[in-house]
């Protein structure tokens, strides 16, 4: 969920691609799909690599009891657009975003934080 700290690129299902986020849940890529097509970029998703396998456990002291098994890894996906001057940090800092009810996406929404209750500009009190 973090705004990555370098402007990457990739090839996502044969079309080069500026990386938005990897590692995403299924719920964080709609989230992030509908919110840059809805900015008017073109959006490019697909199955990330598995994440490493966790270390084996140590063998069981008692061998009648049976070992608990890991649950298996959740699937994750690489979030890409294919505007190459597309830089998420970029986007967010210079308010070039807006959210489907026409306010500025800030840092905390990109993020899917709670926004503060009170979220006025400082020089308009």
């Amino acid at each position: 969920m973090a705004l990555n700290p370098n402007h990457a690129f990739e090839e996502l299902d044969g079309v080069k691609c500026s990386i938005v986020e990897k590692n995403c849940t299924p719920e964080r890529v709609e989230f992030l799909k509908k919110l840059l097509e809805f900015n008017g970029f073109t959006v490019v998703v697909v199955k990330g690599p598995p994440p490493k396998a966790p270390a084996k456990p140590a063998a069981a002291v008692n061998p009648e009891i049976p070992a608990e098994t890991p649950p298996p890894p959740p699937d994750t996906f690489i979030v890409g657009v294919t505007d190459l001057s597309f830089d998420p940090i970029t986007a967010v800092f210079n308010r070039q975003l807006k959210t489907p009810g026409g306010k500025i996406v800030s840092s905390a929404y990109w993020k899917q934080r709670e926004s503060s209750p009170r979220e006025d500009w400082y020089w308009k009190k």
